[in-house]
């Protein structure tokens, strides 16, 4: 029962998101990204809902639903940036295997804000206010004001881990905030939606 309700509970934000990007399609970035936010916090919450295998499982319908929206031009909202992307395939897979790096909801959670909160607002916030602060990496755009979000909340999001489940030092949050920084630039065409949350959780699981 949970896990429908989880699954319809996708659906209706997927849906609403649609609607949304329909009438203002001039606002399709913030469309794909808010979507991208809230359907990543949500996933975040998963580990106190579903069991562990169930989680796997959404993220292979993550994987199958994208590419078959894709197709039939289902969720077209998701679809709509201009630049080649693997992103939402990426998101899929992110979900799917962080199961069978840790078993702790608390990593799996930041792990999972790591590319909600961590990325999405990055995106944002470089959007907003970063065309005059821009950098290339392999010819894709970047900006100072999108990288230092993106360290700012992983620091936050890292502080509040060491808090909540024990310490693990200013030290390695600056560290580990720095390295998945560092991912998010150089892993483009959206891979970083799959390799920062799975290094978060490994770094994590590792100091256990």
């Amino acid at each position: 029962m949970a896990l429908l309700g989880v699954m319809l509970a996708v659906a209706v934000l997927l849906l609403g998101n649609e609607l949304y990007w329909q009438r203002h399609r001039q606002s399709s970035e913030f469309s794909r990204k808010a979507v991208h936010i809230l359907v990543g916090c949500f996933v975040a919450s998963w580990p106190w809902l579903l069991d562990w295998w169930q989680i796997q499982l959404l993220g292979i319908g993550f994987i199958l639903g994208v590419t078959a929206s894709q197709y039939l031009g289902i969720f077209r909202a998701i679809h709509s940036v201009q630049r080649p992307t693997y992103g939402e395939l990426c998101f899929g897979a992110a979900v799917g295997l962080a199961p069978l790096i840790t078993h702790n909801k608390w990593m799996f959670a930041v792990a999972m804000l790591h590319m909600a909160l961590a990325d999405g607002l990055a995106a944002v916030v470089g959007v907003a206010y970063g065309r005059k602060n821009q950098y290339k990496v392999w010819g894709h755009a970047k900006s100072v004001a999108g990288s230092l979000t993106f360290f700012c909340i992983s620091v936050a999001l890292l502080a509040a881990y060491s808090l909540i489940v024990g310490p693990i030092g200013l030290g390695h949050v600056l560290a580990i905030a720095l390295v998945s920084t560092l991912l998010e630039n150089i892993a483009i065409y959206g891979l970083d939606n799959l390799f920062v949350p799975l290094l978060v959780a490994t770094v994590l699981q590792s100091r256990i």
